[in-house]
């Protein structure tokens, strides 16, 4: 169990609270506590900023100061309150209670013996040790269960924080994975057209390389959006907001093949969640059709806004063929596939892909995202 930090405060407390109440109840009886009694009961106190380093020293230390005290026949009081709390510490501390135990009942047998005290004053001593042990027992107990509790609250708040950073860990791997399998798969098919018209149309070629030129440079832009992410807020602010479906039509005119795009209900704001997912969606799915189906296919990309819902449907026609070596159609587990997926998951959706109904070859990712009925103005993409 891990030890507390020892605070003076209790200890400046008893500190006061022994000698103030043994005053009034020596008011009750023959004699006074006189100088060195209320040394010993201010020091047993003070002792008490200790007992959290060296719970075991602390406590003898305490109960020595305190049989001095007894010993010395001063008047009755509150005595044995830097005792408790320093047994108290010792057994939250994890030793044997034996320590307890042995300390207390060697203490007893060493004032009975030295102060000749009669059979109605022992009984009576004794009387108040157990009283004592038996309070200290239940609040041993009682700041037990307050530590346990105290140490799960810490150990809920750090998963959470990791179960948080693991998270974020993932959509960060995802907004790259987008990203770049997007900027790349494009700058591969205009690298492949321009060295396929380099000789025989010289300014189809610079177009191609201006493309890749410019591709590049607005890949290196989203990553480092997406890496400012890491970064407290204020250190590294994003330079660009985040893609949206404001931004469909520079994402179909740079996707590589003839896309057309259709608008089915009245676009409105989306939530910021729902506008990002939605443009990596239409992303990945573009990205999708220019490796698979190659720079000659045709998509159709649909955007259907209903009231609770907002539908991303992008078709292809499958009739384009690879500038390189063909690669298989993405099967359903797929790692974008597999992305795109999670990201409708993750708000209550789900998407589907594969061959489009029509039998034609052609391939269809098809995804329903839940919309609130009146998105918040935070949610609202400005």
């Amino acid at each position: 169990m891990t030890r507390p930090k020892s605070h003076p405060g209790l200890a400046v407390l008893t500190a006061i609270v022994q000698p103030a109440g043994t005053a009034i109840a020596a008011s009750w009886q023959p004699g006074g506590v006189g100088i060195i009694g209320y040394a010993l009961l201010v020091f047993s106190g003070l002792a008490l900023a200790d007992r959290h380093r060296s719970p075991r020293r602390n406590f003898l230390i305490v109960v020595a100061a305190t049989l001095a005290y007894h010993l010395l026949d001063r008047p009755v009081g509150v005595t044995l309150l830097a005792p408790m709390i320093a047994a108290s510490a010792v057994l939250v501390a994890g030793h044997h209670r034996w320590l307890v135990s042995a300390a207390s009942a060697g203490s007893y047998a060493i004032w009975v013996l030295v102060s000749g005290a009669t059979l109605r004053q022992a009984l009576l001593a004794l009387a108040l040790l157990a009283g004592a042990g038996l309070v200290t027992e239940i609040g041993t107990v009682i700041a037990g269960k307050i530590h346990e509790a105290i140490a799960e609250q810490r150990r809920l708040a750090e998963e959470r924080q990791r179960r948080r950073a693991s998270e974020q860990r993932l959509l960060i791997a995802a907004e790259l994975h987008d990203v770049l399998g997007h900027h790349l798969s494009l700058i591969n098919v205009r690298a492949g057209v321009g060295l396929h018209l380099m000789d025989r149309d010289p300014e189809q070629a610079r177009a191609a390389l201006d493309a890749i030129a410019q591709s590049s440079a607005e890949a290196l832009r989203e990553v480092q959006t997406v890496l400012n992410t890491l970064y407290p807020s204020g250190e590294a602010a994003p330079r660009a907001p985040a893609p949206g479906l404001d931004r469909l039509g520079e994402l179909t005119d740079d996707a590589a093949v003839t896309t057309r795009t259709v608008i089915d209900g009245t676009a409105r704001p989306l939530p910021a969640a729902v506008d990002r997912a939605a443009y990596r969606i239409v992303q990945e799915a573009l990205t999708n059709v220019r490796r698979h189906a190659g720079a000659g296919a045709a998509a159709t990309v649909t955007i259907g806004y209903r009231q609770d819902a907002l539908v991303i449907q992008v078709d292809d026609d499958g009739a384009g063929a690879p500038l390189s070596v063909p690669a298989p159609r993405p099967a359903p587990a797929g790692n974008g596939i597999t992305g795109m997926r999670e990201r409708a998951a993750a708000l209550g959706g789900e998407l589907t892909a594969g061959p489009a109904p029509d039998g034609v070859g052609g391939w269809r990712v098809r995804a329903i995202l839940p919309l609130d009925p009146e998105p918040s103005p935070e949610e609202v993409v400005s």
